[in-house]
Order: structure tokens, then C-alpha cells, then sequence
């Protein structure tokens, strides 16, 4: 509360008008006091001309009383001066404390006040010490999932925004913001942007190409991410300074298409970590549906380590053992030979040859659809605008909510159907529908929003992707490189300092997928990083370690091997991550 106040106060002598303004005040109460005692004075010597004697404290009250015209009645003149006189104060007070005091306050003081508090809870400047803080351009979904990410592991930020009343309603959401133009330099400098870690432009791409230029005007080195839905937009975005630019419907549209159980057997890289890479694989038709991981000696076989299981939606942890079901899709890590020998041992089995139904033919749907037709997946796709030519021969005209219009595009003999819509309401509809229609048929659908992810699952999707949280995890994984990646769902990967208490112990004494759900899947010993160290690998001499797990499990891992808290290594990142990034993006940036 003090700082608050000490904040509010401080933006409130800053400006030079506030200060004239307050001394204009303190002068005007100055003369009233002044009007006041003279008027206290002449009551003495009226009340003395007529015979009575009061107290100078009831000619001030008599005074106060007249002035504000409240007229108790119980002092009153009963000569002609005296009612002139009584007048003239009436009069007075009614101009000075019914008029001029009123407006003198609101206007001097008040007002004054009222702008230093929306000045304290959306300022247009950062204190000069500012440093290390990511700048965020517009608030929409996007931003909140970031935001949520970064107060988990205590990264600064500020939300830039235009318009003041935007900005303290914004405010009052219990966001950081700051009140600006974003195409203005000043702008930008008095956010110290060359001290940011990173500026975020998640607004269109011709604002976000305003930003990135306007941005390297002042810095060269600060990472700028940018965003579009079109690929015609990329170039134009790197040629401004852009470090990286996301394209999140070709983002989401790969997703989707990645949660088909349908085709090969193959694997789907979704990340990498260093030399490490995470995929996906159906277990469908595959001869390990009905085995537990203990049964399908993969890592012998492959080198390749089940780390966990997407059941219908739900990301489960492996453990030795976890049942592979039909619709199991199997979360695997290893180096890129270790998934080439997967592919090689289960790439010949064909998940299923049915086709799939794509409902919505805007920009993800139709990465969707270019994404099954590279992969070789029959489909078609339903869409009620007729000039969608791209795939004019598997486009199905009509309403995806038109039972006759599903019939047409094939729903009754579909394996999956892919809900690519960008407004949640409609795609929790088309689920219920689909569900209902065709209970065992696969289900996956995008959400714009978090929040409406359980409820998409809840309708019975098996596979629900979130807009907001794919954007947000490209931006913290582009933040942590090196030491961290977010995959899908929450499901990370991050490197930690070896904690004390596993020093010197086997991996397979530890336990430790059982007791926090976190996987050991590299160390580094010595300045070399050993991928996928055996069970009986004894951790000495080991500086850190690789694990993947969810972020439950991580702190499930903290709690059991360093009393909940982090390592210092850990805390001490963000600075590391900062010259990294500077040392990146002037490579990048060819400076």
C-alpha cells in the first residue's frame, strides 16, 4: 500500500503544471482563511456596537455557520448594520465555498490526483533501472497464456497499450501495463527497450512491421518475435528486423494434423532440445497395442524412450508398467538414429486407410488440408464458401452442421474429423455433433481461448489444441533456448543443475519417473552431453541434467530434490538468456 501511494505521489509532483496548480490551491485557501478571520474580526465589533459580547471562538463559528449557509439562528444582529453585514458573508460564502472552493479543489487537486492514479497504474515511462523485461504490443489471448508463463518462472513484463482507458481497464485485470503509441521511437525509449530481453509484436502484420522497424531504430540487438497469417508477410518481417515470426495458423494446422492417428506408423517431430528430439507416434495396427513398456523393449530395440502416453486427450507419464491401447499415441524421445530405427521397425504398419473430414476451409483448414495431402491421407473438406479452389476436388460445399452436407463429405466411413474454425462456440457445437453422430470416430479441434479447452473435451474431442498457448509456448521456448522447450500441452523439456541429493546414485535407484514424473533423458559430464544414458548410469561428475516431464512434474522434482526451490543455476538463467539472445540476434541480424 505505501509503495502505491509512494508511486502515486510521485507521478503526482512530477509535472510542472501540478505543482503551479497546487500552489494555486494553497494561495486561494490562504485568502479564505484570511476572508474568514476578518470576518470574525468585524463580528466583534458589530456585536460589541450593539451591546453583546461573545468569545472570538463564536464570532469563528458564528462566521463558519453564516458563511456556509447553514443560519443555526441561535447569534443573530439585531441592528440594520448588523443584517448588511450578515448578507455580505452569506454572499461570500456562498461564492467562495459553495462555488469557487468546489471547482478550485477539483481542478487544482482532484483532477491532478486522479491522473497520477492512472498515471501510477498504466505510466508512460520506465524507471531508468528497468532492464531484462519483455515488452508485449497488443492484449489478446495470446499475451495472457504468455503472461501466465512468465509469471511461473518470475520474468518482468509490460503490456504497451494506446488508448488510457484501455490501459486501466486492463490494469484492473491485475495486468502490468504501459500507456503508449507503438509506432512512436519515444514510445520505445521511455520503456527502455535497449534494456528488454525481448519485444513481443503480436498484432497484425502491418503493425507488427511498424514495430520491428520502429524497434530497430533504437536497438539492434534486442530480440523482436512478430507474428502473421500470411506467408507473404514472413519476408517482410525479417527484411524489418524480425528475429523470428510465427505464423500460427500454419502452426496449428500441422498440429492438427499431426494428432491423425491414421496412415504409416511413422514418427511426427513436434520439438528438439539440443541434439535431442521429441515425436509423436500412433500405436494403432502396431504390434505393441496391448503391451506395457516393459513389453516392447523399445529402448532396447531402438534406443528410442517412451517418456509418456496421449490417451484420448489426456497426456499421461509412462511408467514400466503403462498399457499401450489402440488409440494411444506414443510421446518418444531420442536422437534423430534412434527414430529412424523406430521408423524403420514400425513404419511399415499402416494405422488405417480411412479418410478424414476437415471442417472449415479458412486458413487452418487449409493447411490442414495441404498437410494430409503431403502426408498422403485421403480427406475432404467441408466449407460453405464456394471459391475455395485449392482443393476444389475434395471440397465439399455446404454447412458443417448439415447432417446431408457431413453424409456428402463422408463422416459415416471418416476415421477422424479435424474442427479448424477460430470461433470456439462453433467448434464446441461441431463436437457434440460429430460425437453424437459417430461415437468411436476421432475428434480434434482448435480453441483460440484456454479456457475453452476442457469444455472442447468435455464435448468430447480427443485431441484440443489451444491458438493462445501454441503462440505463447514458440515465444518461451525462443526465451529458454538452451535450457528449456514447451511442448505441446504443457509437456517440457528443461535442463536443470544436478541436485546434491543424486549425486553418485544410479538413474534406476532414483525412481524418479515414479516419484515426480519426470524422465532423465541426458546429462552433462565433464562438458560433454550424454543423450539417453543408461538405467545402471551412476550420476557422478555429472554438472547437469535433461529431463522432460509436465510443469506439475517439475515441481514435483524441485520439491523432492531441492526443498521445492530451484536451483541457483536455474534463478541466475534469465541474465545468461539475455547475452545469449544479444549474441544471437546481431548473428541473426547480420551486425
Amino acid at each position: 500500500m505505501r509503495n502505491i501511494i509512494a508511486t502515486e505521489l510521485s507521478y503526482f509532483f512530477e509535472k510542472k503544471t501540478t505543482r503551479i496548480n497546487l500552489k494555486r490551491l494553497i494561495l486561494f485557501l490562504i485568502i479564505l482563511i484570511g476572508v474568514v478571520l476578518l470576518f470574525s474580526f468585524i463580528f466583534q465589533l458589530i456585536s460589541y456596537h450593539e451591546g453583546q459580547e461573545h468569545s472570538w471562538i463564536s464570532g469563528l463559528y458564528w462566521t463558519l455557520v453564516t458563511m456556509s449557509t447553514l443560519g443555526f439562528g441561535d447569534i443573530v444582529f439585531t441592528s440594520d448594520l448588523g443584517r448588511v453585514f450578515s448578507a455580505a458573508v452569506l454572499i461570500t460564502g456562498v461564492v467562495f465555498l459553495l462555488v469557487m472552493l468546489p471547482f478550485t479543489f477539483i481542478q487544482f487537486f482532484y483532477a491532478p490526483w486522479l491522473e497520477a492514479q492512472a498515471q501510477a497504474r498504466a505510466p508512460r515511462k520506465l524507471p531508468a533501472e528497468t532492464k531484462n523485461h519483455i515488452l508485449i504490443t497488443k492484449f489478446n489471448s495470446v499475451a495472457v497464456a504468455l503472461i501466465e508463463k512468465l509469471k511461473a518462472f518470475q520474468y518482468s513484463y509490460w503490456i504497451v497499450i494506446p488508448e488510457l482507458s484501455d490501459a486501466l481497464e486492463i490494469s484492473d485485470m491485475g495486468y502490468e501495463v504501459v500507456h503508449g503509441n507503438v509506432d512512436d521511437p519515444e514510445t520505445w525509449k521511455k520503456l527502455r527497450v535497449e534494456q528488454a530481453a525481448m519485444v513481443v509484436a503480436n498484432d497484425d502484420e502491418r503493425v507488427n512491421t511498424n514495430v520491428t522497424f520502429t524497434v530497430r531504430e533504437l536497438s539492434e540487438s534486442v530480440p523482436v518475435i512478430t507474428f502473421t497469417n500470411s506467408d507473404d508477410a514472413v519476408d517482410i518481417l525479417k527484411l524489418a528486423g524480425s528475429n523470428l515470426v510465427l505464423n500460427l495458423s500454419e502452426m496449428m494446422g500441422q498440429a492438427l494434423v499431426r494428432r491423425v492417428v491414421s496412415g504409416s506408423a511413422r514418427v511426427h517431430v513436434i520439438g528438439r532440445f539440443q541434439e535431442l528430439v521429441i515425436a509423436e507416434a500412433p500405436a494403432m495396427e502396431t504390434p505393441l497395442v496391448g503391451k506395457t513398456l516393459t513389453e516392447t523393449r523399445m529402448r532396447e530395440l531402438t534406443g528410442v524412450n517412451i517418456v509418456g502416453i496421449w490417451e484420448r486427450g489426456k497426456y499421461q507419464i509412462a511408467s514400466s508398467d503403462t498399457l499401450i491401447r489402440e488409440h494411444s499415441i506414443l510421446v518418444l524421445v531420442g536422437t534423430v538414429a534412434n527414430l529412424r530405427r523406430y521408423d524403420e521397425l514400425m513404419g511399415i504398419y499402416h494405422a488405417t486407410d480411412a479418410p478424414v473430414v476437415v471442417l472449415g476451409g479458412g486458413k487452418v483448414g487449409v493447411v490442414v488440408a495441404r498437410a494430409l495431402q503431403e502426408r498422403q491421407i485421403p480427406f475432404k473438406i467441408v466449407e460453405r464458401r464456394e471459391e475455395l479452389q485449392v482443393f476444389s476436388e475434395q471440397h465439399v460445399v455446404g454447412d458443417a452442421a448439415d447432417f446431408a452436407v457431413l453424409k456428402e463429405a463422408g463422416i459415416d466411413d471418416a476415421h477422424t474429423v479435424i474442427i479448424t474454425p477460430n470461433e470456439d462456440d462453433t467448434n464446441i457445437y461441431l463436437t457434440l455433433y460429430c460425437r453424437k453422430l459417430r461415437p468411436e470416430i476421432q475428434i480434434i479441434s482448435r480453441a483460440t481461448l484456454d479456457r475453452n479447452l476442457h469444455t472442447l473435451r468435455r464435448a468430447g474431442a480427443d485431441f484440443s489444441l489451444s491458438y493462445s498457448t501454441m503462440g505463447a509456448n514458440a515465444i518461451f521456448n525462443y526465451l529458454q533456448s538452451g535450457e528449456m522447450v514447451m511442448l505441446a500441452e504443457g509437456l517440457n523439456i528443461f535442463k536443470v543443475d544436478m541436485p546434491k541429493k543424486m549425486c553418485g546414485k544410479r538413474i534406476s535407484d532414483l525412481e524418479l519417473r515414479d516419484r515426480t514424473g519426470c524422465t532423465i533423458v541426458g546429462v552433462e559430464k565433464d562438458g560433454e552431453v550424454i543423450l539417453q544414458p543408461e538405467p545402471d548410469f551412476t550420476l557422478e561428475k555429472v554438472q547437469k541434467i535433461i529431463l522432460i516431464g509436465t510443469l506439475e512434474s517439475e515441481k514435483k522434482f524441485w520439491k523432492h530434490y531441492n526443498n521445492g526451490q530451484p536451483s541457483e543455476g536455474r534463478r541466475k538463467f534469465f541474465s545468461q538468456r539475455m547475452q545469449k539472445s544479444m549474441k544471437r540476434s546481431r548473428f541473426i541480424s547480420g551486425r
